[in-house]
C-alpha cells in the first residue's frame, strides 16, 4: 500500500478523533460533526443535505420535514421525531443519514477545501442516529477520490454543465441514466443535477463521469492525468446501477459488526 493511500485525508481530524473530542471541524467546503471522536452528522453546501435525501430522493412528505424541524429543531431532535412520530421508518432514515455523511465528507475534505478550524461542544439540530469512526470515513473519501478517476480521469466534468450525446445504435441505457439525461440541458452542473434528483452529490458525479465514459456525455477538456494502466475494481464498485443504498448497508453492517 502507498503513503499517500494510508495517509490521513484530515491531520486535525485524526487527531481530533483520538482524543474522543465533540464539536464541530468547519472547512470552507462542509463542516463534519463529532461526538466523542466520531463522526454524527456532515453537511456541505456542494451535497444536497439529508432534507432533501428524504423528500425529493425519498418518500418523506416535505411538510413532515417542515413540521420535525419546527417542532424538534430547537431540542436537536429532528431524528427521533421523524421516526416516534410515524413520519419515517428508522431503517431508511439511518441509509439516508450515512449516505448524507460520507456525501458531505467527500467534500468537505477534499485537498481544496482550505484551512481547518473546530468548534468545540457545538452539536447538530438532526441529532442522534448514527455515529460513523472518523477512519471510515476517511478511507471512504479515499476510496472515493480513486474511484472517480479509475471510472474516468477528467475532473473538469465534476464542475462543468452535463452536455448530453445521442447514444450510439443499439447502446444500453438505464432508466437511473435516463432520469438524469433527462434534466441535463447543457447549463446544470453535476452538482445542480443532484440536487434536482435529490440524489448524493458524488454519486451523482460518478454517472457523469461513467456516462462521459460510454460516450453518452461530452468531455470537455482533457485529462490532468493519463488513465492508469491495469486498474481492476470489482463489479459491486463499477456497476452501472446505483451503489448508493447497497453500499451503505455494507457500510452499516460493518459499523454493527465492530460494535
Amino acid at each position: 500500500m502507498t503513503a499517500l493511500a494510508t495517509a490521513a485525508v484530515s491531520p486535525l481530524l485524526t487527531r481530533l478523533a483520538a482524543e474522543r473530542a465533540t464539536g464541530a471541524l468547519l472547512r470552507d467546503r462542509g463542516t463534519l460533526f463529532l461526538e466523542d471522536g466520531r463522526i454524527v452528522h456532515a453537511e456541505s453546501p456542494a451535497t444536497p443535505g439529508l432534507d432533501v435525501l428524504l423528500t425529493t430522493g425519498g418518500g418523506l412528505a416535505p411538510e413532515r420535514w417542515r413540521e420535525a424541524v419546527d417542532r424538534a429543531g430547537a431540542r436537536r431532535q429532528v431524528a427521533r421525531f421523524l421516526v416516534d412520530s410515524g413520519g419515517l421508518a428508522g431503517g431508511e432514515l439511518e441509509i439516508c443519514h450515512l449516505a448524507a455523511i460520507f456525501d458531505a465528507a467527500f467534500f468537505a475534505l477534499s485537498p481544496g477545501s482550505g484551512p481547518s478550524r473546530f468548534r468545540r461542544g457545538a452539536t447538530h439540530w438532526i441529532g442522534s442516529v448514527r455515529s460513523v469512526p472518523a477512519a471510515a470515513v476517511e478511507r471512504e473519501t479515499r476510496r472515493r477520490r480513486e474511484l472517480l478517476d479509475a471510472v474516468w480521469p477528467y475532473p473538469q466534468l465534476d464542475t462543468s454543465p452535463v452536455v448530453p450525446r445521442a447514444a450510439a445504435p443499439g447502446q444500453t441505457v438505464t432508466a437511473r441514466q435516463r432520469a438524469l439525461l433527462a434534466h441535463a440541458d447543457g447549463l446544470r452542473t453535476p452538482a445542480d443535477l443532484a440536487w434536482v434528483l435529490g440524489r448524493p452529490a458524488f454519486h451523482t458525479l460518478l454517472d457523469v463521469r461513467r456516462l462521459a465514459a460510454a460516450g453518452l456525455v461530452e468531455t470537455p477538456l482533457a485529462p490532468v492525468r493519463a488513465v492508469r494502466a491495469a486498474t481492476t475494481l470489482p463489479d459491486w464498485m463499477t456497476d452501472t446501477q446505483s451503489p448508493d443504498v447497497a453500499l451503505l448497508r455494507r457500510l452499516r453492517d460493518a459499523l454493527e459488526a465492530s460494535l
